[in-house]
C-alpha cells in the first residue's frame, strides 16, 4: 500500500475510536493503516484546600493532539484515559504508548492546593499542538465573608482553558475551544462551579467563563458544569476541573479522554475530524 503524505493525503480506510473509559486499555491498529491522528485531554484536578470551610478549585486537564503517528497494521498501542482527580488529588494523566515508550501526554489538572494549577501537556515526539488547563480558582476573605474558588476550564486546541472564578476575580472564558473556568461561590456557606470540559471531535467555539455560582461553559462541544447550591460541583466531561465548597466539600474533577482517527485528509484542529 502507498502512504502519501504530501499535502496531508493518506491511501487508507477511514475511521475512528474514542477511549472514555480510565486506565490503561488497547488500541490495535486496523489493516491497511499506516498514519493515525489522536486528541488526549488529561483528567481535571480535584477541589481542595483553602481557609478553613472554604477551598480552592482545582486546575482543568491539558489537551494535546498528535497528527500523522507512524503506526503498523496489526501493532497494538497502549492508550490511558486519565481519571478526574478526587477532592485534594491531582487528576490523572492521558498517554498513547509503545512498547515502554510513551508517544504523547496530556497532563491532569493539579488539586486545589497551594498551586491550583491547570493541566500541563507534555509531548515526546511527533506533529503536536493542544493548550493547557485553566487554573482553578482560590479562596478569598475570611471568616463567614469566605468565598470558595472555581475549577478551571480543560485545555482547548490552540489554546488554554479559562481560569476558576474567586472573590476578587472573574472566572475566564477558555480559548482555541477550550473549556470555560467555573464562577465562584455567593458566600462561606456555598459551593463554586466547575470548570467546563472540552470536546473531542475538533476544536469548536470556546466555553464561556461562569458567573457567581454558575458552570464554566464547554467549549468544542464539551460538557458544561452543572451549577452548584449548597456544596461544590464536579469539573465537567472532559477535563473540567472540580469547584471548592463553603462547607468542606469540594468536587472532584472530570475524566479526561482519547480519541483516535485515520483516513485520507484527516487532522487536527479542525480538518475533517467529526466521525465519518
Amino acid at each position: 500500500m502507498t502512504i502519501v503524505q504530501s499535502g496531508y493525503f493518506q491511501a487508507q480506510p477511514v475511521g475512528q475510536q474514542l477511549f472514555t473509559t480510565t486506565g490503561a486499555q488497547s488500541f490495535v491498529v486496523p489493516d491497511d493503516v499506516c498514519l493515525v491522528c489522536a486528541v488526549l485531554v488529561g483528567g481535571g484536578g480535584g477541589g481542595g484546600t483553602g481557609n478553613p470551610g472554604a477551598e480552592n478549585g482545582g486546575g482543568g486537564g491539558g489537551l494535546r493532539y498528535i497528527n500523522y503517528l507512524n503506526v503498523v497494521p496489526g501493532e497494538t498501542l497502549t492508550v490511558t484515559v486519565g481519571a478526574g482527580g478526587a477532592t485534594g488529588s491531582n487528576g490523572g494523566a492521558s498517554t498513547i504508548a509503545r512498547g515502554g515508550t510513551t508517544l504523547i501526554t496530556a497532563g491532569g489538572g493539579i488539586h486545589g492546593g497551594s498551586t491550583r494549577a491547570g493541566g500541563q501537556g507534555t509531548t515526546i515526539s511527533g506533529n503536536v499542538g493542544g493548550g493547557n488547563g485553566g487554573n482553578g480558582g482560590p479562596t478569598t476573605g475570611t471568616g463567614i465573608n469566605q468565598i470558595s474558588g472555581g475549577g478551571g476550564g480543560a485545555g482547548g486546541y490552540s489554546g488554554n482553558g479559562g481560569n476558576g472564578g474567586s472573590g476578587t476575580t472573574a472566572a475566564t472564558n477558555g480559548a482555541g475551544g477550550g473549556g470555560g473556568g467555573g464562577g465562584p461561590s455567593s458566600n462561606a456557606n456555598n459551593g463554586a462551579a466547575g470548570g467546563g470540559g472540552v470536546g473531542m471531535l475538533g476544536e469548536g467555539t470556546n466555553g464561556a467563563g461562569g458567573a457567581t455560582q454558575i458552570g464554566g461553559g464547554g467549549g468544542s462541544g464539551g460538557s458544561t458544569a452543572i451549577n452548584p447550591t449548597a456544596q461544590g460541583t464536579p469539573g465537567a466531561l472532559y477535563g473540567g476541573g472540580g469547584s471548592g465548597d463553603g462547607n468542606n466539600r469540594p468536587a472532584a474533577g472530570a475524566n479526561g479522554a482519547v480519541r483516535i482517527i485515520w483516513g485520507p485528509n484527516r487532522f487536527f484542529p479542525t480538518t475533517n475530524t467529526v466521525d465519518q
